[in-house]
C-alpha cells in the first residue's frame, strides 16, 4: 500500500479527522441487488459448500469522495465488520478457513478470479463490494495503476492464510462450517440480503 495511504488512515482512525460522517456514507449508499455465485470444491481450494459469494455492483459511489476507502471502512464498522486494511488483493490463490471476508473497491479497477483456479474471473471497478464467505479461492489477475481495496471482518473467526497445500484442505474442510454466520450484511446492515442469503441456508 502507498505510504500516503497508510498514513491517512492511521490519521484519520486516531483523530477522526476526515472521518466521513453516518449521514455522509448514507448519502452515497444506493440499494443493489445480490449477485450470487457458488463454486465447488476443486481439490485444492475448498470454497464453501453452503454459502455463496455475494457481489454488489456499485452500492457504494465513490465519485468526488475526498477519501473514497473511508467511506468503506466507516461503513464496514458500523455492520459489525472490522480489523479492516487497505491494500490491494495478492496476485496467487488464497483463501481463509476460520474467517469471511468483504472487500469493497475503493479507487481504480481489478480482474480478480473468484472461487480457485477453476472459478471464474470478475471485473471490479470503484464502488463494487465482494463478500467472500470463508473458503473462498481469490487471486489477482490484473489491476489498475491505483488499486485501492478495502477489506474487513466479522466480529467472530480467526484470520488465516491458506495457500492451497493438501494439509490446509483437509483441515480446511473442518473447520469452515464452524465459521459463524455474521449477524449484519457489510453494506447493508441487519436487514441486508446476507443475512437472508447466509441465515436461510444455514
Amino acid at each position: 500500500m502507498p505510504l500516503i495511504e497508510t498514513i491517512k488512515e492511521k490519521v484519520e482512525k486516531i483523530t477522526g479527522w476526515g472521518r466521513p460522517k453516518r449521514r455522509e456514507v448514507d448519502a452515497v449508499l444506493r440499494p443493489r441487488k445480490p449477485n450470487v455465485f457458488r463454486f465447488a470444491d476443486d481439490g485444492i481450494v475448498p470454497n464453501n459448500s453452503k454459502l455463496p459469494l455475494i457481489l454488489y455492483r456499485g452500492p457504494i459511489r465513490t465519485a468526488d469522495a475526498p477519501d473514497p476507502a473511508a467511506l468503506f471502512e466507516v461503513l464496514f464498522e458500523r455492520n459489525g465488520w472490522k480489523g479492516s486494511w487497505r491494500d490491494g488483493i495478492y496476485d496467487y490463490v488464497h483463501y481463509h478457513s476460520q474467517i469471511h471476508e468483504v472487500l469493497g473497491i475503493a479507487r481504480g479497477h481489478v480482474t480478480v478470479r473468484l472461487g480457485g483456479s477453476r472459478g471464474r474471473a470478475f471485473k471490479l471497478k470503484a464502488g463494487d463490494v465482494a463478500i467472500l464467505p470463508a473458503g473462498t479461492g481469490h487471486k489477482r489477475i490484473d489491476e489498475g495503476d491505483d488499486l485501492l481495496v478495502v477489506g474487513a471482518y466479522p466480529a467472530f473467526g480467526k484470520y488465516d492464510l491458506c495457500r492451497g497445500s493438501k494439509e490446509e484442505h483437509e483441515r480446511a474442510l473442518k473447520t469452515i462450517p464452524k465459521v459463524p454466520i455474521p449477524r449484519k450484511d457489510p453494506v447493508y446492515g441487519s436487514g441486508g440480503p446476507l443475512v437472508h442469503l447466509w441465515h436461510k441456508i444455514a
